[in-house]
């Protein structure tokens, strides 16, 4: 992914791909039995998360055009660490982190929605303004 350029035409490390807003972030996750893909609302305040994750529902359109699909929406969820979370999110099921040959699929997996969610986020983020 590092030759791959932003929406914007800037460099970005798209492991740790700065959304600019504390608590909203882009996730990815492959182990023994999946592929996810996802944005995490995390923000320890439910009232600050709910806000978040209303605007985000407000664009889920523009979501699902960007990326192609329908994704699964999850208000009320808990990350590994048992803390509450929001998410909007996809898995590729049946692929295993330590298969080398699953690599191929994973990666065609990942990388065209990973694109797809800057894309989104170039233009979905100035919708967030207003909780800054």
């Amino acid at each position: 992914m590092k030759p791959v350029f932003s929406a914007a035409g800037l460099r970005v490390n798209w492991i740790n791909y700065k959304t600019g807003y504390k608590g909203l972030a882009f996730k990815m996750d492959v182990d023994k039995r999946q592929a996810y893909i996802g944005i995490q609302l995390t923000q320890k305040d439910s009232d600050l998360r709910d806000l978040f994750y209303e605007q985000l529902e407000e664009l889920r359109g523009v979501l699902h055009a960007s990326v192609e699909e329908e994704w699964i929406w999850e208000q009320q969820a808990v990350n590994a660490l048992h803390r509450p979370i929001s998410q909007v999110y996809t898995t590729l099921d049946e692929v295993n982190i330590f298969r080398e040959s699953d690599w191929p699929q994973i990666i065609s997996f990942l990388k065209p929605r990973l694109i797809a969610l800057d894309e989104f986020w170039s233009m979905a983020k100035y919708h967030f303004e207003p909780l800054k």
